[in-house]
């Protein structure tokens, strides 16, 4: 064998070994002790499979999936709480033919395996990350939020931009007593503004129109209700009623906060923020951390009249 395939072969197994096999010595070495509380979470996998994890090793996956790694201990300790919170009221309300609990996605929550973590950190973030998480898990072991001594719905999303937190009722038409409109406790409301431009016919088509105008005008587009935090709730649009989260949904905005610019022939679409806007805002929850507060502090200051159980 030639010195240069052997250098090839030597390289790729490296990348074999730091991608596929490293990742499993490191969980180990800095592992949670879930697996002592025997709690198991069903996770279905991208490939269909149902995985059965330890659910604080699981939570370690959760935040290193929904928050940036780089964020205050106290902010990851309040997500570490919200999660365990989240997928226990899943696990509590499933039904007998769910064979799973939760996916990896954000239709539930989002989670990073290890080799994703080290995928996205880099070997060097993977030591410092991977340990700062699994101890804001470690930290919060059977911390839950409850209301009237029931679990709640932890919701959360990442910014609410420029307005205070929704109520429940305003985005998913139910009331929910401690999912109320609460200042977003960030400190850079402009951190996600994102402009989307459409040409008549891919905005219209988007909403489920038939018939196109040749050019759009002022009056195409009209707001008919916003919420108590200012997000726009309904629209019209050329006589058409829409739901600002369908609306949003349709032409995959990152928030109901929203404005538009017309042209003859096109549209810009401004939207501030991003998520729904109700629960937890991720951002808001680090701004906090930073100035002092403590992660229950930050968990019932969003979710309002709540209390922080240990359950185990």
């Amino acid at each position: 064998m030639s010195l240069s395939i052997k250098k090839t072969t030597a390289a790729i197994m490296a990348v074999i070994f730091l991608i596929g096999i490293f990742p499993y010595f490191l969980s180990n070495f800095f592992g949670t002790s879930s697996k002592k509380q025997g709690l198991l979470v069903r996770l279905s996998m991208p490939n269909g499979e149902i995985r059965s994890i330890p659910l604080e090793d699981y939570l370690v996956g959760v935040v290193a999936a929904e928050m940036p790694a780089e964020f205050e201990v106290e902010a990851l300790k309040a997500q570490a709480v919200a999660s365990r919170t989240y997928v226990l009221k899943r696990m509590e309300n499933k039904t007998p033919e769910q064979n799973y609990d939760v996916d990896t996605t954000e239709k539930t929550q989002a989670w990073n395996s290890n080799q994703e973590m080290f995928r996205k950190w880099g070997i060097l973030n993977y030591f410092k990350y991977h340990r700062k998480i699994a101890q804001a898990v470690e930290m919060t072991m059977g911390k839950i939020v409850t209301y009237n001594g029931q679990k709640i719905d932890a919701v959360y999303y990442s910014s609410s931009g420029r307005k205070n937190t929704e109520r429940a009722f305003d985005v998913w038409g139910r009331d929910t007593n401690y999912l109320n409109s609460v200042s977003s406790g960030e400190e850079t409301p402009l951190r996600f503004v994102k402009h989307q431009v459409f040409d008549i016919n891919s905005f219209y088509k988007a909403l489920g129109f038939s018939q196109f105008p040749s050019e759009f005008t002022e009056s195409d587009l009209t707001v008919l209700e916003r919420t108590k935090a200012g997000r726009v709730k309904t629209l019209a649009i050329r006589n058409k009623v829409f739901e600002a989260t369908d609306f949003r949904t349709k032409l995959q905005l990152p928030s109901t906060d929203f404005e538009w610019r017309i042209q003859s022939k096109k549209i810009e679409l401004i939207s501030y923020g991003k998520g729904h806007a109700v629960g937890m805002s991720q951002y808001g929850a680090n701004d906090l951390a930073k100035t002092g507060k403590k992660y229950e502090e930050i968990l019932t200051h969003y979710y309002q009249g709540t209390k922080i159980e240990k359950i185990y």
